[in-house]
């Protein structure tokens, strides 16, 4: 016998190792595989959301056309209505309480410019500088 040949004794070892490391490349393996399956499942689940979604959004009834904003007066006609009301002369703040407007710089000059233009066409009378009031017949 020469010495690089194995025994045959040694025959039964050197497969009981072989068999070890097929066992453990096998083990490794379906690790992998159950790796891969949970991230295969991940797309099949956000592909079944995004069918019910689809589902639920076509069963839903079609909502119309948007119904049209309710007329408002013009800001004219609602000045003349709250003169018509109180009856005496307003100042622009008064008027920003009258119409349920916050009561801040902005909006009282605002409303200051939309009293000097009727005012200006004589539709309105300004009294003294920042009051306002109806024309008497």
């Amino acid at each position: 016998m020469t010495g690089g040949e194995p025994t045959l004794g040694a025959v039964p070892a050197r497969l009981e190792e072989r068999e070890r490391e097929i066992t453990a490349q096998a083990e490794t393996m379906r690790e992998q595989v159950a790796q891969l399956t949970a991230q295969l499942d991940e797309p099949g689940r956000a592909a079944e959301e995004v069918r019910l979604t689809r589902k639920t959004l076509l069963g839903l009834p079609d909502p119309g056309p948007p119904a049209p904003p309710a007329p408002k007066l013009p800001a004219y006609q609602q000045i003349m209505a709250v003169f018509t009301a109180a009856g005496h002369p307003l100042r622009a703040r008064q008027m920003c309480e009258a119409v349920d407007l916050a009561v801040a710089p902005d909006n009282i000059n605002n409303v200051r410019l939309n009293l000097k233009r009727p005012a200006g066409c004589g539709i309105m009378i300004e009294t003294e500088p920042g009051l306002f009031t109806q024309p008497r017949p």
